[in-house]
């Protein structure tokens, strides 16, 4: 099939701007945009050119999904799939790739900012802390979506690392029952946040593995929110903190020696070399 590229572009959190600079100017030179209204902010459309094609897809099944994309990808040399967050994560990304390279049409994928990351930023959390958790996972509360075998909540918490608990906030219930199963202390904290980045609407409720339920409640928090249950949860307070080996003056690497009289170190853990 001769035509344009499916670009599945990952729109971000809610804020527009959170969208990346490759995502921006796939908008500004698309023939036809298809975004999630649902969880994609209208917003995130505002640079497509005069005569772009925009249609929200909230109201259509997956093949109409498929149809209008390969329909479009037919008439104009770029077309736009805007998803909430990251494309590859929850959201139906090779479900809809799949009929595309059937129709023999090009597709390209470009990242976005996650609702995990977003929702740390929100809060001021990191999700990660040096001697406290190195692990963060990602996962959802079996709903009517089953969960594969092995990956219920509890069998998940009992690591005691960091869970960004997506698509599960009318289920905290059951979440904090997992927690508890898990063997998590009643106050352990937990931070939910409802549409993180979203400019006006962005709720944060902190609380605790007890509380968290009834917070939410009382916050009448009920849709678009991440959930993040983790040992680093309240770090930015604590009177004692384990700091990085990274930045440490004693720590020799590549970049930077160690002060004198320090002793040398190659550290295993290093970003890699831009």
């Amino acid at each position: 099939m001769n035509g344009g590229t499916v670009w599945f572009v990952g729109a971000g959190p809610g804020d527009p701007e959170l969208i990346t600079v490759k995502g921006r100017a796939l908008i500004e030179r698309a023939g036809a945009i298809l975004f999630a209204g649902s969880l994609v902010s209208e917003a995130a459309t505002r640079w497509a050119p005069a005569g772009c094609v925009i249609a929200d897809s909230k109201d259509m099944t997956l093949e109409q999904m498929s149809a209008w994309l390969i329909a479009q990808a037919g008439r104009c040399q770029t077309v736009v799939r805007l998803q909430t967050g990251d494309p590859g994560l929850y959201g139906a990304l090779i479900e809809l790739v799949q009929p595309l390279d059937a129709a023999g049409v090009p597709i390209a994928v470009v990242p976005g900012v996650s609702s995990a990351m977003a929702s740390a930023a929100a809060a001021v959390e990191s999700l990660t802390l040096p001697e406290v958790t190195q692990t963060v996972i990602f996962t959802r509360m079996e709903g009517r979506t089953p969960m594969p075998e092995g990956e219920s909540l509890a069998a998940l918490a009992a690591h005691h690392s960091t869970l960004c608990i997506f698509l599960s906030i009318t289920l905290m219930g059951r979440v904090t029952a997992a927690l508890t199963a898990a063997g998590w202390s009643p106050d352990a904290p937990v931070v939910v946040v409802h549409k993180a980045s979203w400019p006006g609407e962005e709720k944060i409720i902190r609380g605790t593995v007890a509380t968290i339920q009834a917070l939410c409640r009382e916050a009448k928090i009920v849709s678009q929110s991440m959930i993040i249950a983790s040992p680093t949860l309240g770090a930015r307070h604590w009177q004692t903190l384990a700091k990085s080996k990274l930045y440490d003056a004693s720590f020799t690497h590549k970049f930077r020696r160690a002060s004198t009289g320090a002793t040398p170190d190659i550290p295993q853990d290093l970003p890699e070399t831009p």
